[in-house]
């Protein structure tokens, strides 16, 4: 059928998956920070073997050490050894940077296809967009946390609000350049159905849109999510989170810096390797910078 090979023609011009990691390893900067990113996915994998301390165990006799040979990182204001701390607040902040932009990304990518798919829909979707856009992701955590409470749980739903609209425009403006396809009109007219339409057709010709976005707002959203917990409303002591480890530092930012800006320094480095590797993804897998 025409429509269908004018799909696969299309899908076509996207590199292939060797030809993506190709490009990329060209890409020294590109390439660095997928490897950083990489070793701190491995590094928070395997915290409880490769941390040379217990995260959570205070010694009242190393209170507020410096960068020393026993702890690299010195440690903190109880005397737990930062470095532990470190490794295993990654871990916690990655696993709720990845929530966030995962489920925000499957339900904003829901509404914004379905606004382009259903034209009667669209203004109900786009005006209900449009006002989610209106309350910044610091409000909506604050929001949930007198709901439900201060806690890891409140960031993800305070993240995934945040990430809804703005992943929802995204997947609405790829949409709507596949609905003006003559594939799409044909599938109608031959009496494909709706499901097949959206899915084989509508969504798998977005996908990499979407997927490149996500990994742009992947870094912002660790950010927020550290941003939150810096505030209060995300993991609560003892457990370890780069965000509120900064925030418990800043106390001693004259005493002691290290204890805030060690963590500070790792959500840095964290979401500009994100940020840089994002980049690198949308200059490889969109069409139209191919050209």
């Amino acid at each position: 059928m025409s429509g269908e090979t004018m799909t696969i023609a299309d899908v076509a011009e996207l590199p292939g998956r060797s030809g993506v990691l190709r490009r990329l390893a060209r890409d020294k900067v590109a390439f660095v920070a997928g490897v950083f990113l990489a070793l701190v996915v491995l590094m928070a994998a395997l915290a409880p073997w490769i941390s040379p301390h217990d995260p959570y165990f205070t010694d009242l006799t190393k209170v507020m050490r410096p960068p020393n040979v026993e702890n690299w990182f010195g440690t903190d204001s109880t005397g737990r050894d930062i470095l532990s701390r470190i490794i295993y607040g990654t871990r916690t902040t990655l696993l709720m940077g990845l929530a966030g932009v995962l489920l925000g990304g499957v339900f904003g990518a829901i509404l914004g296809l379905l606004a382009a798919f259903y034209r009667g829909l669209d203004g109900w979707i786009m005006r209900l967009v449009d006002i989610m856009l209106a309350f910044p992701a610091i409000l909506i955590g604050l929001a949930v946390a007198a709901i439900f409470g201060a806690g890891i749980t409140s960031v993800v739903i305070a993240l995934v609000f945040a990430a809804v609209p703005t992943v929802a425009r995204v997947a609405r403006g790829a949409a709507v350049g596949v609905m003006s396809q003559e594939f799409m009109e044909a599938g109608r007219v031959v009496g494909v159905s709706d499901f097949t339409l959206l899915w084989r057709y509508l969504t798998l010709n977005c996908v990499s849109t979407i997927f490149v976005y996500l990994t742009l707002r992947f870094g912002q959203v660790i950010l927020i999510g550290s941003t939150l917990s810096f505030l209060g409303m995300g993991a609560q002591p003892p457990t370890a989170e780069l965000g509120m480890m900064a925030s418990q530092g800043r106390d001693f930012l004259f005493m002691a810096p290290h204890i805030a800006t060690i963590p500070s320094m790792a959500i840095f480095a964290i979401v500009l390797a994100a940020n840089l590797l994002g980049d690198a993804l949308r200059d490889v897998l969109d069409p139209r910078l191919q050209q």
